[in-house]
This record gives structure tokens, sequence and C-alpha cells, in this order.
């Protein structure tokens, strides 16, 4: 394919703690080609970067492409970071990366622009642009995984704050002195809420002797983790310490998405990430009733969509396609 039909080819990467997934994305957000390889994080930072590097190649050639072809690359990463400089300030699912000039690093090995971004953020502007949030001009995403993360659209745009920290939802804090966070604080929706919160009180309940049936699926299955795959079963087969545990993080996501609503007033509350994927839809319908509750302003309260995630695990990978054309324009 020539550069005068690429429509501005770029390469949109996801980076986590376990896998890189990198796909070249056209102008009309069409996936041409992806490829994805462990992480490693263990290795440092600078093989990091080299199997980031491989990883975009690799999505390259799937496309049938070259290098040339290609106008940006936009990386998604965890943590707090610096858009602007291409900095990564902290981490920790990357094995404690600091200070690290990410863009910088990728761009000597790419040789074309490299922007990088929260990768949450980056997850809401791909389902604003391509998934669940098309049409809408003001959108919330709140992404329910191993942690709790948000991003934040308005009038169309992604907005990163002053010091590029908007829209840490998962560090709103909705149950004064409750569970420490990770983050050091009480009572984030991230301590009560994320996969690692319902984990933790599952394994309360099951160490206090309450019935469950997440060992035996646990030991089926030769796992070692609760994964979301695992909570789900559990879920659906009806065990009740599971049900209770979930019922109490969906009061306290629908605490969450009404305060969320009633400070910005958004069209829509986009919910996606690992355990809304693997719950399903039904997980969103207690959260609603929640929100609705708690509304300030009731008139008109269900023209509020609280709706699931449409892109799963490319939102990322395309939002930072959108950001890396964003860029160009």
């Amino acid at each position: 394919m020539g550069k005068s039909t690429n429509q501005k080819l770029v390469v949109g990467i996801d980076i986590g703690g376990t896998k890189v997934l990198a796909g070249v994305v056209n102008g009309e957000g069409k996936v041409l080609g992806t490829a994805k390889r462990a992480t490693k994080p263990e290795n440092g930072v600078e093989k990091v970067v080299d199997r980031i590097s491989k990883t975009v190649f690799d999505a390259v050639e799937d496309a049938k492409l070259q290098m040339a072809d290609i106008v940006a690359v936009c990386a998604g990463a965890p943590g707090p970071l610096d858009p602007d400089r291409g900095i990564i300030w902290n981490a920790p699912n990357l094995g404690g990366w600091e200070n690290v000039p990410l863009a910088e690093l990728l761009q000597q090995r790419l040789r074309v622009p490299v922007f990088i971004e929260n990768d949450v953020n980056l997850g809401t502007l791909g389902e604003y642009a391509l998934g669940a949030g098309q049409g809408a001009r003001d959108v919330v995403g709140i992404f329910v995984g191993t942690g709790i993360g948000g991003g934040l659209i308005l009038d169309g745009k992604l907005r990163q704050g002053w010091r590029k920290a908007a829209a840490e939802v998962g560090h709103m804090v909705v149950l004064a002195d409750g569970p420490v966070c990770g983050c050091g604080n009480r009572g984030c929706v991230e301590a009560l809420a994320s996969r690692t919160a319902i984990e933790r009180d599952i394994w309360a309940g099951i160490n206090a002797g309450r019935e469950s049936l997440i060992p035996r699926i646990m030991k089926r299955d030769n796992r070692d983790r609760l994964t979301s795959g695992v909570l789900a079963e559990a879920y659906n087969n009806g065990d009740p310490l599971v049900a209770e545990v979930i019922s109490r993080a969906q009061f306290y996501l629908g605490i969450l998405t009404a305060s969320v609503v009633n400070f910005v007033d958004p069209e829509m509350v986009i919910f996606g990430g690992g355990v809304v994927e693997a719950l399903g839809g039904g997980f969103l319908e207690p959260i609603r009733q929640v929100a609705y509750q708690y509304f300030i302003n009731k008139r008109g309260a269900r023209d509020v969509k609280i709706v699931q995630a449409k892109l799963g695990d490319q939102a990322a990978l395309l939002g930072a396609a959108v950001f890396a054309q964003q860029k160009l324009a």
C-alpha cells in the first residue's frame, strides 16, 4: 500500500504488565494487522522497549506493510505519565518503572513520531470514537479490572487535566475509613470494587468457613489466581458468597457513577475492563439502579446511558490510534 492511499496509517500499542498488543490502524479505525507478545517487565526497561518495538514491526508485517507506510505510533501505558514529554513517571505494573522516557526510547528504534498516553484514557477515547460512545459528546469511561481506572471525554476531546491526572475515578473515596487501597488511602472505590478487592473479600469469606465454588473451580482448572473467568463461573452458578461480594462491589460502583454524573453530567458512562467483560451486561443493571437513585437531577435520569464497552481488548489499541491521528491532524 503506497503513501498516497494510506489515510494516515498509525500503530496503536497497549502495554500491560503481562502482554504488549500492537495494531496497524487506518483512518477509518480499521485494524489492518496485529501482533502481541509477553511484556516480561522483570528483564528491565531496555529489554521491554525492544520487545514493544518488535511487536510493532510484527504488526506492520502482519498488515503486509513496511514501517515507511506508518506515519506515527502511540503507546498506552499504565500509571501516571506526562504525555507532552513522553515520560512515564511511575508504573508499578511494569516492574516499577520510574521516569522512563518511553516516547524517546521507542522513537529511536522505530524512526517515526511516538506519542504516549495513559492506557485507560486511551481505552475511553477508543470507545468514544469507535465503540459504545459513538455519537455522544461527553463520555466517562470506567474500567474495572485488577484496579479501577477512568477516562473523560468533554466536548469530543480527551480531558487530561492540568497535571495530566484527570478522571482517576478509581481513587475517589466512596467509603470513609473503608479498606486501605494500594495507593495508601482508605475507602477508594478501587479498594472496594476492583477484581483485587472482590478477590480479597471472597477469600476472607472462604477462610472464615463460608461455602463457595471458587476453590473447586480453581483446583479443577489448576489455577493459582482467582481470574475474572473463575469469578464469572461461580457467579453464574449462583455461588452465594460470590453474589454477596459482587453485589457490594456493584453498590459502590453505583455510588461512584452517580458522583461522576452529578459532577460532569455526561451523556454516557461506559463500563469496560476484565470484570465487566467476564460478568456481562447483567452486571451493570444493579449499578444503574443505584446510580439513578443517587442522581441529584432525577429529570431525564435514564437518558444518561450507562452501557457496556464494545471494543474489548482492542479499546486502548484503537484509542491509541485515534490519539495519534488527532495529534497529526
